[in-house]
């Protein structure tokens, strides 16, 4: 599938050359560069870890709840056992809901992450889009990203030129 799509792409691309201009950028390079987003990053990192701890100790309280349980089942009746075990059926549902709402696909981290990150790649986009304008560039491809391409001349790379654009010159 790999090697279909570098086809797929190197086609396009060879199709197109003759009437198109193209650029390359590295948004690994240019992210980098880019203080905020190393600030931002360090922010979500920080919150991860504190989330993944309080997560990680409704887990634990769940399993300790769990190994009591098993050294008392014998002492227990009935009705001690199914509340028991309620009990800890509601702490690991519990510990998996806060895990969801932190780190679920519409979760905390999401959020956060689209707060912190969404005006820079939006700067960046702003930028790239700016210089394709003025350079006439019909597509600008990402080398960092898994594309497939082998090789890019660096004279066609703006990476830098993007960095010049958001202030961080090079």
């Amino acid at each position: 599938m790999k090697k279909l799509m570098i086809i797929a792409v190197m086609a396009f691309i060879s199709l197109a050359a003759d009437a198109q201009k193209f650029a390359l950028i590295d948004m690994e390079y240019i992210l980098k560069n880019i203080p905020a987003y190393e600030r931002a990053n360090e922010q979500l990192n920080q919150v991860s870890k504190k989330w993944q701890a309080e997560c990680e100790a409704l887990s634990t309280e769940a399993s300790t709840m769990y190994k009591n349980f098993q050294n008392e089942v014998v002492f227990l009746s009935q009705e001690q056992k199914k509340a028991k075990q309620e009990a800890i059926m509601n702490k690991e549902k519990e510990a998996g809901e806060l895990k969801r709402k932190y780190f679920g696909p519409e979760g905390e981290l999401f959020k956060k992450r689209e707060s912190l990150m969404g005006p820079i790649q939006d700067e960046i986009y702003n930028a790239v889009k700016e210089i394709s304008d003025l350079r006439g560039y019909s597509l600008v491809i990402d080398r960092a990203s898994d594309t497939g391409i082998i090789y890019g001349s660096p004279k066609i790379d703006i990476s830098n030129e993007v960095l010049s654009k958001l202030g961080y010159a090079q």
